[in-house]
């Protein structure tokens, strides 16, 4: 036990490092390994003394026909182990902060951003394959200037403009080929990694740098294929392998439904899969079974494994069985372990797959040097393995929901093998009639409860790492599984393997058809049930604070883990399992009458600003759309949403028909509802003309929908709503003159107020100020801060004391201008961007007005970008 308390005491310090805000000083973690160091070697000489002393007190006692206690080096002990773990602690934050300065010191230089760099590269892993673009990952060989980091992400776009609404068309001319080992020269538009920072959101920026992606670069020119290196590097040969298989299984799922599920089955690439299928998994809860599993590496390790033992015993070498020579036992721990290797390269090596990789090792380590591992030994040894290759796995959800169900499986195992000891304790004794047998409908009906047990501890085990992903949990999960584990893993699966196999030989283009067309049609049998099943309402979590997690997480662990007969009874496990309802019931902090909250979130280049009430919610603009599947409002909105507990907006403004204001509205209006709209065009028709161009079904329309006009005003919970702009629909125009009639919304609560203006410019800010504005003290700043905005009069009458300026880092229209800001600054206010400190929030009380930006408040060392 205090071998794997080790382990979890060097798991904890990667997980402190990885918290940090910025890396410590080296001279302040060297000085602070030296204090446990110091107190093991105290408690180690204390113990070798005290054990000494006891040997020689023993001799005396033995003399004088007395018996000697266990002495006094319990203390020692105690000391020493709680030394030991602060060691392996503080050893495992040391060597990751190593770890982590050395990807630090790769970062893009200054002098390189946004600027076109010439690069000799080398593609690396498997390339992602869309109509209009391609992107790989790459390793820098050359650069021109220097400055450039070793390792980055290129985006080969296909040449001309694509509008937002249209299909995305395969380039003309086409791409090259383009695989893994091969050399290009190119010019390329460098940028440091940034992504939206949002409460509870993905954290891409943290994804790049855990994978060694320091930059992202867009090609610009014609690059020139210099030569290819196919026999590079072992992970070279993998991908072009991956390659390979994906080009051969091309044209046999082709235009098939599920296609991309079965090639990401049988290779792991997932880019194909689509995000309406990705949300049925999540919300069916077979994500798991979609990926590269360690189920999958198993199983296909286990084929090998019996292959080889039956060989083994069979095959003779010079007069004698092979089994004589070595034993079939190890032959066939090396051959799984072998054939788990190779599936591991040819599936990309993800987390899952290290995972279980190690663990195989393990195991076959074990048997080749006849040491005895229980499965808990097995798990903290294949955990080290991983996390000393890779410090940053342990960001990855992947990482525990992959150990955590190992766990829960050996845990349930243990909890069946303790009760059939004591079934057997239990039979009567010698000489008593024997037990009948049980009958096979008996024994079936156990298998049945052990499944349906598994599948329920699974589930529940693994809810609170779920919730802090996904904000919600997945109540008809085992339902799903208990059919789909089957299917995929017994039929599914292995009909992708074999599709992967037969399509890479020449001459087996019908078997090939037949294995596509049968792993097809059982997999869109099954997803039949599943996609009702998805349709079916989820147990919502709200964001909170990680100790509601922790908390959930340590009951589920002492309900499922076995222990003494004390702790298997169903009460103890009763109230462990009271522990989730904390993390279930969770509620975000909301207002008080008269106090509000605004969540300006960061959607990159657009618009979309939440505010909430004691009871109410009123979203102003949707953000932007970027093409016909992506759009802020169903990427950036509804997860926030969602992780804020809205489950319905009482109100949506639409401050004009921009599409970077209104591009996500579809997306919002489609997963929430919505009681009552404001607009300053008619939404509805452009809801139309947009379904026509996306080519799909009508948009979910909301309960009511007025214009934005002035003079309509509404109180809720004490915080009173007006609209100064437009005056008339004649000041709403549509086109080019969109921006003077956008909505501008003035909201006042007990305490403070604040003034919301779209895309409003001089002229109407103008308009404004002679209509009587009145001071606020937050403001949006209009039309993302150009230029033609923030004129001087409007800055003098509104004097706010905090300006939020929502834009996109990088847009080509060089938005905020820096004389509007300097014109904001004069005016005393303070300034606060989305594009240098991710989503901002502002809260309205009693005890005064705060804002705080999320990238700050949960700022790690990685998040390097903003000035």
């Amino acid at each position: 036990m205090i071998g794997r308390l080790t382990v979890g005491a060097g798991l904890l310090g990667v997980l402190v490092m990885h918290q940090m805000a910025r890396l410590p000083s080296p001279l302040w973690v060297v000085s602070g390994l030296s204090v446990p160091l110091m107190l093991f070697l105290t408690a180690f000489r204390f113990w070798w003394f005290a054990r000494r002393f006891r040997r020689a007190a023993s001799g005396l006692t033995r003399l004088a026909g007395e018996d000697s206690g266990p002495g006094g080096s319990r203390p020692a002990v105690t000391l020493g182990c709680l030394s030991l773990w602060t060691f392996a602690a503080w050893l495992a934050f040391a060597v990751t902060m190593v770890w982590a300065q050395h990807r630090l010191d790769q970062a893009l230089d200054d002098g390189n951003v946004d600027r076109v760099s010439r690069v000799v590269l080398r593609i690396e892993g498997l390339p992602r394959l869309q109509p209009d673009r391609v992107r790989f990952e790459a390793e820098v060989l050359q650069s021109h200037p220097e400055g450039v980091p070793r390792r980055i992400l290129v985006s080969w776009p296909a040449s001309g403009w694509r509008s937002p609404y249209a299909a995305a068309k395969p380039a003309d001319p086409p791409f090259p080929e383009v695989r893994a080992g091969q050399i290009w020269r190119m010019a390329l538009v460098l940028r440091p990694v940034q992504s939206a920072r949002n409460m509870a959101a993905f954290d891409y920026e943290g994804h790049a740098f855990a994978i060694g992606v320091r930059a992202l670069g867009t090609v610009r020119g014609i690059p020139e294929h210099l030569r290819d290196e196919d026999w590079h590097s072992l992970s070279v040969i993998a991908d072009r392998a991956r390659h390979a298989i994906r080009e051969a299984m091309a044209p046999y799922l082709e235009g098939k439904r599920y296609g991309p599920v079965l090639r990401a089955l049988a290779i792991g690439d997932q880019d194909g899969v689509e995000d309406g299928d990705w949300k049925v998994f999540n919300r069916s809860g077979l994500t798991h079974l979609v990926s590269i599993s360690g189920s999958h590496i198993t199983m296909l390790a286990g084929v090998g494994a019996l292959a080889v033992s039956w060989l083994w015993r069979r095959l003779r070498w010079r007069g004698r069985v092979l089994a004589e020579r070595w034993p079939a036992r190890r032959a066939a721990a090396c051959a799984a372990l072998i054939v788990a290797w190779l599936y591991c390269l040819l599936a990309g090596w993800g987390v899952p797959a290290r995972r279980t990789f190690m663990m195989l090792a393990v195991v076959a380590g074990a048997q080749a040097l006849q040491i005895r591992l229980n499965g808990t030994r097995v798990l903290a040894l294949a955990a080290v393995a991983v996390v000393a290759l890779d410090p940053w796995s342990v960001l990855a959800s992947g990482f525990w929901l992959s150990f955590a169900a190992v766990a829960v499986l050996l845990a349930v195992g243990l909890d069946e093998e303790a009760s059939a000891a004591r079934l057997r304790r239990s039979r009567p004794p010698p000489g008593a009639d024997p037990p009948p047998s049980p009958s096979g409908l008996t024994r079936w009906l156990h298998g049945l409860r052990l499944a349906a047990r598994l599948q329920w501890a699974v589930t529940l085990a693994l809810a609170p790492a779920l919730a802090w992903v996904f904000h919600e949990v997945s109540l008809v999960s085992p339902i799903a599984n208990a059919y789909a584990i089957p299917v995929i893993e017994l039929c599914v699966t292995p009909l992708s393997l074999l599709l992967a196999a037969m399509a890479s030989i020449p001459g087996l283009e019908s078997v090939s058809a037949l294995l596509a067309w049968l792993a097809h049609g059982v997999l869109a049998l099954m997803m039949r049930p599943t996609e009702w099943l998805a349709r079916l309402p989820t147990l919502p979590v709200v964001a909170g604070p990680a100790w509601l997690y922790l908390l959930a997480a340590g009951g589920a662990a002492l309900a499922l883990w076995p222990g003494s007969a004390s702790l298997r009874s169903p009460a103890y496990r009763g109230w462990a399992w009271v522990a989730m309802i904390p993390m279930v019931l969770w509620k975000a902090p909301q207002p008080g009458l008269g106090e509000w909250d605004l969540h300006a979130l960061d959607v990159g280049q657009g618009s979309a600003l939440l505010l909430r009430t004691a009871r109410h919610a009123i979203l102003f603009d949707a953000g932007a759309r970027h093409a016909r599947d992506s759009d802020e409002g169903t990427r950036t909105v509804v997860p926030a949403l969602r992780a804020l507990g809205v489950r319905r907006l009482d109100v949506l403004i639409v401050s004009h028909a921009d599409l970077d204001h209104a591009g996500g509205v579809r997306g919002v209006l489609d997963a929430v509802s919505v009681q009552q709209v404001f607009s300053s065009f008619d939404l509805e028709s452009w809801l139309r003309t947009e379904a026509r161009l996306l080519q799909a079904g009508p948009a979910t329309l909301p309960l009511a929908a007025t214009p934005c006009l002035f003079g309509g005003r509404w109180q809720i919970d004490g915080v009173s709503f007006e609209f100064l702009w437009p005056l008339d629909a004649r000041s709403a125009r549509p086109g080019a003159q969109a921006n003077a009639g956008s909505c501008v919304l003035r909201i006042r609560g007990a305490h403070h107020s604040l003034l919301l203006t779209g895309d409003v410019e001089a002229r109407t800010e103008a308009a404004l100020v002679r209509r009587g504005l009145t001071p606020v003290d937050v403001v949006v700043a209009a039309h993302h801060g150009s230029r033609t905005s923030s004129s001087a009069a409007f800055v003098d009458a509104v004097a706010a004391r905090h300006v939020i300026v929502q834009v996109g880092r990088w847009n080509r229209h060089g938005h905020p201008a820096g004389a509007v800001l300097d014109r904001w600054r004069l005016a005393g206010a303070s300034i606060w961007r989305t594009d240098w400190q991710g989503g901002i929030n502002a809260r309205s009380r009693g005890t005064g007005l705060s804002l705080y930006s999320v990238l700050e408040s949960s700022r790690r060392y990685w998040h390097g970008r903003r000035p």
